[in-house]
């Protein structure tokens, strides 16, 4: 948790606590739930997390991006909220990846793909930690936040290209929305 005076783990990294209501995000967990969620699969690999992507998709199965289901009116709000919080229009925005980790389901280590610019995640259920790292030449820097329920985290400039983040693996349910914006070079292709 930051307040005024901590500097961020990371340059590019921003955190705040309480950006939702209890009754909010039981209403996003019961909205996540009711989608056609879906293991993701990445190349020959599925994972034991269940996504939904509004806006655009990223297909890391065949290697596609392409336009997906505009975001329906629930997310709206909090897309906004997400877009203030980190210094963005709402409409900069353009994709939701709706996520539910059962037991046993993390994320890896990677960076979000290039076609991507500004992520903002928003985390619910159960805290988590966000692990970051960036390679050197004797091995790794590291960093890690405590990800609250309710709690919202922006990655750009330095922790977004430099640093790769992951999710370790939890013995409860979590539940996130994640908010992008396209990348200069996705907006001109």
């Amino acid at each position: 948790m930051f307040d005024l005076f901590d500097l961020p783990a990371v340059p590019g990294l921003s955190f705040y606590d309480d950006v939702i209501t209890d009754a909010q995000e039981a209403a996003f967990i019961a909205h996540i739930d009711a989608c056609d969620l879906t293991p993701f699969r990445f190349q020959q690999w599925t994972g034991k997390r269940l996504t939904y992507s509004y806006g655009w998709s990223y297909d890391f199965e065949h290697v596609r991006f392409a336009p997906a289901e505009p975001m329906p009116d629930w997310l709206l709000d909090v897309r906004g909220r997400a877009a203030a919080f980190a210094g963005l229009s709402a409409d900069e925005l353009v994709q939701a990846l709706l996520i539910r980790y059962d037991p046993g389901a993390g994320i890896g280590w990677h960076k979000d793909r290039s076609v991507f610019e500004h992520v903002v995640g928003i985390s619910l259920g159960s805290e988590a930690v966000l692990r970051l790292r960036r390679r050197t030449q004797t091995g790794f820097d590291r960093a890690e936040v405590t990800l609250p329920p309710r709690s919202i985290y922006h990655l750009s400039g330095e922790v977004r290209h430099a640093w790769e983040h992951s999710i370790a693996p939890m013995d409860v349910p979590r539940w996130s929305i994640t908010f992008r914006s396209l990348s200069d070079k996705s907006r001109r292709a």
